[in-house]
């Protein structure tokens, strides 16, 4: 059998880090892959490197193969282009499909939408709450819950010690994600502004860039616990580098970053809005506090800052929990996913 993923991504965030974890992990144990990615794109570039065969594309609408349903058995969709991508596919030569969906937003109800979902032969979601929205839009559809899988990132401990020298190794705080009005970056600075408030001597390292930077760096004003540090590639280095790492989300699909930072070794705290809540279990593996709740962040933060038995806590409960999101774990369920739509053994 030999499986062909579909990624047309122009960029490299999130989606594109798991794609490429799961290709990596299927390669390792023998599968046969195809993969069809947007050219010159960061993801093409790093599929280059693998031992599979690769198809680029401009657009979702080009570069179709007439053959390509003799040469694989499945295409494997991984985000919004590539549903397109693979619905004119199967118009064109009756390729057969599955998407993995990764965002929490209601299925959209334009046509071609509606209809690259129904001809699927089965829809994954990261999380409960993906789920539950697909099986909302498509109640016949096969469904089925396959998480992310933490990646694990190489640590530069010199540059660790100048991050620790530079914050004057104070407790570390970071939330790290795209600059977006989502991803509740207002809520961390509003309860940065209550912790300096009461004189809490923690500092906050906000990671990422966006459209919301300038915003962002207004409503920081007068914050002296609070610095933004702009797009980190070297994620390993910031998580050793932290004590704490929040993720304060308004929407979230699943929040494959708190995973990795799980992986990492960190308390973690979340809120109860979209996939957080199939990673983090109040008081288990992490805290949980209500979306848009800055007042419930910053007294969260305390507890855990001032509580080394509780971190200790949740960083066990952290690490059974993540034996659930292994990449061994979740590409096993794929791998029998493959082989039940196909109807034959996967490594035939």
């Amino acid at each position: 059998m030999k499986i062909c993923h579909v990624n047309l991504a122009r960029g490299f965030s999130g989606g594109e880090r798991q794609t490429l974890l799961l290709i990596k992990q299927q390669l390792r144990e023998g599968l046969k892959l195809i993969v069809v990615a947007r050219q010159n794109s960061p993801f093409a570039r790093e599929v280059e490197k693998l031992p599979c065969q690769l198809i680029t594309t401009r657009h979702w609408f080009t570069n179709h193969k007439t053959n390509l349903h003799k040469r694989c058995d499945l295409l494997h969709v991984h985000e919004a282009q590539a549903v397109y991508w693979a619905l004119i596919q199967n118009l064109l030569y009756a390729c057969p499909y599955i998407i993995t969906r990764r965002i929490d937003n209601p299925l959209k109800k334009q046509y071609f939408s509606n209809l690259a979902y129904q001809r699927a032969k089965a829809l994954v979601g990261l999380s409960s709450e993906i789920i539950k929205l697909m099986q909302a839009s498509h109640p016949a559809k096969k469904c089925l819950k396959i998480p992310s899988s933490p990646i694990n990132y190489p640590v530069n401990q010199n540059k660790v010690d100048q991050i620790w020298s530079a914050q004057g190794y104070k407790f570390l705080i970071i939330q790290a994600s795209n600059l977006l009005k989502h991803k509740g970056f207002d809520v961390t600075l509003k309860a940065a502004r209550i912790l300096q408030e009461q004189g809490c001597d923690v500092h906050f390292l906000l990671l990422g860039s966006g459209p919301e930077k300038a915003d962002l760096q207004a409503q920081a004003e007068g914050l002296k616990n609070v610095s933004f540090m702009g797009k980190q590639d070297d994620m390993g280095t910031w998580f050793a580098s932290a004590n704490l790492f929040i993720h304060p989300s308004y929407s979230e699909g699943l929040g494959s970053v708190i995973l990795e930072a799980m992986a990492a070794g960190l308390p973690v705290i979340g809120t109860r809005a979209g996939g957080i809540p199939d990673i983090i279990e109040h008081e288990y593996s992490g805290l949980l506090i209500e979306a848009g709740d800055a007042e419930g962040l910053a007294k969260a933060i305390q507890r855990i800052a001032g509580n080394e038995s509780l971190r200790k806590q949740l960083q066990v409960g952290a690490r059974e929990k993540l034996k659930d999101f292994d990449i061994s774990q979740t590409t096993r369920q794929y791998i029998q996913l493959y082989a039940e739509l196909a109807g034959k053994p996967i490594m035939e």
